[in-house]
């Protein structure tokens, strides 16, 4: 025998690479590192933010409920033991377990790896609709919720300011297109703010605020069934917000809205909630993918040839992936926070068992139900087949998702946001410098004329 043969072999620590660092990617690398020690895998997530958004806590990050750093959670910070980097993903190339990665600073590079997760989420479904990418905003991050808040202060601040009435009329005109849970929410939410912070603008009155919706469809929250999708759309229309059914924005150029049905007005805020799609990162990939782009799956979370053969070494979960949904045959999951992180954790299973040789397991869950906030003490909510309204739909939401909030040290925070704002009025400060904290300084560098 050779000194070669004689000396110990060292064994190989497989690397699995997540791409996203979002529910799927968070939950995945959380699960897989409590499962598995630093010696039997190596794991690395990569994503553009250092930190998971808490998506469902956005709509009151936006009204001031909520401090917005409570709703998001920090990858170094949570994920011990595990690689953070800080990039885009831009290529991914399976055939060489390779993805490329570009950074915030510097070249991209290549990132070599055994396994790969993909949990690159969705993104906001946009359209080639006059003026929607210059005067519109989304609302899937928290910067947007952040961004959002201070925007419709802001315009409070300056109708309040002004006496033109056409200018006031505009400031003050809020538009919401798309009426999912996101939109309904972000609106509900914010127009209760914006009647909150108008009892101290001696100049403007609860009534000279004006929320239009726009939707598409036939009706709003369609999640929630027609019984309740109902009651959520009579409680907004009793508050005065303007729900248009089976429109579709036409145009917005310089904030001037036109509609499907002719409808015309000019708004300065206008937020864009009208779905999301596969992030487009996929199309740059040699992963199988369906016709609407997301990753083709099996119920073990594998990622999979459209005869079903399993692609060695890919999974996938969340909303970039279509995943069979075992409780309701014929369907696929739906893209919602509760499959997410259940899949995450499940996968986080999954990949343990496959590394330490054991059979891997199907994901089932059977949705529990869904639950809405319609602004401060208001809500709607479809649990366990049980129907809530008002206050008591508005605790579910509250509850079952602070629940659901990952790390302890996240929970109470919340939770004290929710108790101080019990004996506190919420902070109406607009902070319209934070987006451009350059300004000042700018103009007293600028030279004098």
């Amino acid at each position: 025998m050779s000194p070669t043969d004689a000396a110990p072999r060292t064994r190989k620590v497989p690397r699995i690479v997540i791409l996203g660092g979002g529910y799927v990617g968070f939950y995945t690398a959380l699960r897989l590192r409590r499962r598995m020690g630093r010696r039997e895998v190596a794991i690395a997530v990569v994503d553009p933010r250092s930190y998971m958004t808490y998506q469902p806590f956005l709509p009151e990050a936006a009204a001031g409920s909520l401090e917005p750093r409570h709703v998001v959670v920090s990858h170094r910070r949570e994920l011990r033991g595990v690689d953070v980097l800080t990039g885009r993903v831009t290529q991914i190339r399976h055939a060489e377990r390779k993805v490329e990665v570009t950074p915030l600073v510097g070249e991209p590079y290549d990132l070599s790896y055994d396994h790969l997760v993909v949990a690159l989420g969705a993104v906001a479904r946009t359209l080639p609709i006059p003026g929607l990418a210059d005067q519109a905003m989304g609302f899937k991050q928290v910067e947007e919720a952040i961004a959002l808040r201070n925007h419709v202060l802001s315009k409070l601040d300056e109708a309040a300011s002004t006496w033109d009435p056409g200018i006031r009329r505009r400031l003050l005109t809020f538009t919401f297109v798309g009426a999912g849970f996101a939109g309904v929410e972000a609106m509900a939410e914010v127009e209760d703010m914006a009647r909150a912070a108008v009892r101290y603008h001696e100049s403007i009155e609860a009534a000279d605020l004006r929320f239009v919706m726009i939707e598409g469809s036939t009706r709003i929250l369609p999640e929630l069934g027609e019984e309740m999708g109902g009651y959520a759309l009579e409680q907004l229309r009793k508050r005065n917000i303007e729900v248009h059914l089976a429109t579709f924005l036409s145009s917005c150029v310089d904030g001037h809205v036109v509609t499907s049905t002719g409808a015309e007005f000019d708004s300065d805020t206008i937020v864009w909630t009208a779905g999301v799609k596969a992030n487009p990162v996929l199309q740059h990939s040699d992963l199988p993918l369906d016709e609407a782009g997301r990753l083709r799956a099996i119920p073990t979370l594998q990622v999979a040839d459209a005869d079903g053969t399993v692609v060695d070494g890919a999974w996938t979960a969340g909303d970039c992936s279509a995943v069979p949904d075992l409780a309701n045959p014929g369907k696929m999951c739906a893209p919602s926070a509760q499959h997410a992180v259940r899949q995450a954790r499940h996968l986080g299973d999954n990949l343990a068992r496959h590394l330490r040789s054991a059979a891997v397991v199907p994901y089932e869950h059977k949705h529990v139900g869904t639950v809405a906030s319609l602004g401060l003490g208001k809500g709607v909510a479809q649990v366990y087949g049980i129907k809530l309204r008002g206050w008591p739909a508005w605790f579910m939401h509250r509850t079952y998702h602070m629940a659901q909030m990952p790390t302890f040290n996240r929970k109470v925070r919340i939770v004290l946001d929710w108790t101080l704002a019990l004996f506190f009025h919420r902070e109406l400060v607009a902070l319209g410098r934070l987006h451009d904290p350059r300004a000042d300084f700018r103009d007293a560098s600028a030279p004098r004329t």
